[in-house]
């Protein structure tokens, strides 16, 4: 089994379960974790909260949507970059938003990319199985921040 996990931080059931059948459908099988709210995502990568002491291992890589509950995508993605641990994990801004507002406030705050969710599923795929293809096995992430043992 692949131990490279990715979070996958999006609020809407829909879109998690169109995100991670998209995954499936192109054999990307690495362990899914999943925050349903901003505030999740930060318990489950600093082991806080409910994880309290437990952070999950390091992530290959964050699908992180915008709109969010209790802490939106942007305040994440800056909390992410303020903390030394996490500063330099890949975030991938996975957003239905169109505003181009959102597009350059998550490049300011440090997203590693910003994709658009395809309406139509075969563009979502096609979509999901180019992130798979980079972020998972062609991306060569920086020294010291590879799956924690």
């Amino acid at each position: 089994m692949n131990d490279r996990i990715i979070l996958l931080v999006e609020d809407n059931p829909d879109d998690e379960a169109l995100t991670l059948r998209a995954l499936q459908k192109n054999n990307i099988s690495n362990r899914v974790v999943v925050a349903r709210d901003g505030a999740e995502a930060l318990d489950l990568l600093f082991g806080q909260g409910a994880h309290a002491g437990q952070p999950i291992p390091r992530p290959a890589v964050i699908l992180l949507d915008l709109k969010l509950p209790k802490l939106d995508g942007l305040e994440v993605l800056r909390r992410i970059r303020l903390n030394e641990a996490t500063r330099l994990y890949p975030v991938v801004v996975l957003t239905s938003s169109r505003e181009e507002q959102d597009l350059i406030a998550s490049y300011s705050r440090g997203a590693n990319s910003y994709i658009r969710k395809p309406v139509d599923f075969q563009q979502f795929l096609e979509a999901v199985r180019n992130l798979g293809l980079y972020w998972l096995l062609l991306n060569e992430p920086p020294p010291g921040t590879g799956t924690r043992a």
